[in-house]
């Protein structure tokens, strides 16, 4: 039987993660899924350092993780790197989740490490089970087939170097080798839609069949070979439907063939190199098919698309353009600037403490008249800042609370019958707030993308 670490060599050489040259480096957690992976690669001699993020958010249990891994480098000679993070105050800062807020800060050390410590390579121990994983949470949240293809090997400078291998042999080669890690106890609550798919939904499909990690790992691995496939169609698609206006660059649909399906296509056009998402994308479409569809317009993150006598015409978002956006009853979703807003339709009976953070908004819905609006803010915009009795203006709520003039450029108002019910990710107006009257919420929850 072909041991772990014989995969490991094998999985690197035949995806040509790196070179023999190139300077690694392993970032690890003390869980056990990256303990084996810094055991692979200090036994496989290559040139590795190590690296560990303290986020601060379990106390003790964090402190005991760092010790850990120092001990784990130093018994294999390699360069140890440690950064602790104010996690929670940049939380605050930014309205950001607990799981994106320590990505980004973990991603950005480790490129500064990359840049300062001459490493090459990135390594994270995702392996098979995470990718299918994710494979999960996309299709719940609604994905393309993009969304399907799971975690991929390489990211740029990032490498996954264990998706080869699974939960179970991961955890059997550290018992086998006695390879000491720790155990987050966050993995085994069931607040996080990981764990939810991981304890709930995994082991009942594993229930049905054994070979469920193997089966879903070969159907992974096809769903990347289709878009691949994809991707090429595409690019050989785009010489004949999009073409160069000035400096915008122009769809046809009418160039595209019939019998292929024509709202896929479009989306693929759209989301390579533009960054549309899908229901912003069937947004268009439909209104594409419809009538007094010129002049619509439709936002990525960077760029807007607006239809012109049944082209698609997509442009960089100018800095006047307000990004103007309807959101209808019952939408639950929409894209403003580089966030994203959920929204989720409750009643009072369900909602917790009325004290949220800055980026989730809790709104009287009874108050709202559909459509809302969303837009960026401008100079003579008003609102009445919850727990205030007087208006104030967007520009000077914005110069009290120090926004720096990159976030005021990005700042949006959410609107109902043209009065502001919440500044974005900041404020709630007072006439929107959750009164002792109040039967129906609505729930926000603002997302950096």
């Amino acid at each position: 039987m072909e041991t772990l670490e014989n995969k490991f060599r094998k999985y690197i050489a035949d995806n040509a993660l790196f070179t023999p040259e190139d300077r690694i480096l392993l970032t690890v957690s003390g869980g056990v899924d990256s303990m084996v992976m810094l055991s692979l690669f200090a036994k496989s001699g290559f040139h590795t350092g190590v690296a560990h993020c303290n986020f601060q958010l379990r106390g003790q249990e964090a402190d005991e993780d760092e010790v850990l891994v120092e001990q784990e480098a130093s018994r294999f000679g390699l360069p140890f790197y440690n950064k602790r993070f104010n996690t929670r105050e940049e939380m605050e800062r930014t309205g950001e989740s607990v799981q994106m807020t320590a990505r980004k800060l973990r991603y950005a050390w480790f490129n500064e490490l990359c840049e300062t410590e001459g490493y090459t390579t990135v390594a994270i121990a995702h392996h098979a089970d995470d990718s299918i994983e994710t494979f999960f949470i996309n299709l719940l949240r609604g994905t393309g087939l993009k969304g399907l293809t799971g975690i991929h090997k390489v990211n740029g400078r990032v490498i996954r170097p264990l998706l080869f291998a699974s939960r179970k042999e991961i955890l059997d080669y550290a018992l086998q080798h006695k390879i000491p890690y720790r155990e987050d106890s966050s993995n085994r609550s069931t607040k996080y839609l990981r764990n939810k798919i991981r304890l709930g939904i995994i082991p009942r499909l594993r229930e049905i069949n054994p070979h469920f990690t193997k089966v879903m790992s070969g159907d992974i691995k096809r769903l990347i070979d289709a878009q691949r496939f994809i991707d090429r169609s595409v690019e050989l698609l785009r010489d004949t439907v999009v073409f160069r206006r000035q400096e915008d660059t122009v769809i046809d649909p009418s160039r595209i063939d019939p019998a292929m399906p024509k709202n896929f296509v479009i989306y693929e056009l759209m989301n390579s190199g533009y960054g549309f998402k899908g229901d912003v994308v069937d947004q268009l479409c439909d209104a594409l098919h419809g009538d007094n569809a010129t002049g619509k317009r439709f936002y990525s993150k960077d760029h807007v698309a607006t239809i012109d006598r049944g082209l698609i015409v997509i442009s960089g978002i100018a800095d006047s353009d307000p990004c103007f956006t309807e959101i209808l009853s019952g939408q639950d979703k929409v894209y403003c600037g580089n966030s994203v807003l959920y929204l989720e339709q409750t009643d009072i009976d369900n909602v917790g403490a009325l004290n949220q953070p800055e980026n989730i908004a809790l709104i009287d819905a009874d108050k709202l008249v559909y459509p809302l609006q969303l837009r960026r803010w401008q100079e003579g915009d008003t609102f009445k800042p919850l727990g205030m009795n007087g208006h104030k203006k967007v520009s000077d709520y914005l110069i009290d609370s120090k926004v720096s003039l990159a976030e005021k450029d990005r700042q949006f108002v959410l609107l109902s019958e043209g009065k502001i019910v919440w500044l974005v990710g900041r404020r709630l107006d007072d006439r929107f707030k959750v009164g002792e009257t109040t039967e129906n919420i609505l729930r926000i929850t603002k997302e950096i993308i």
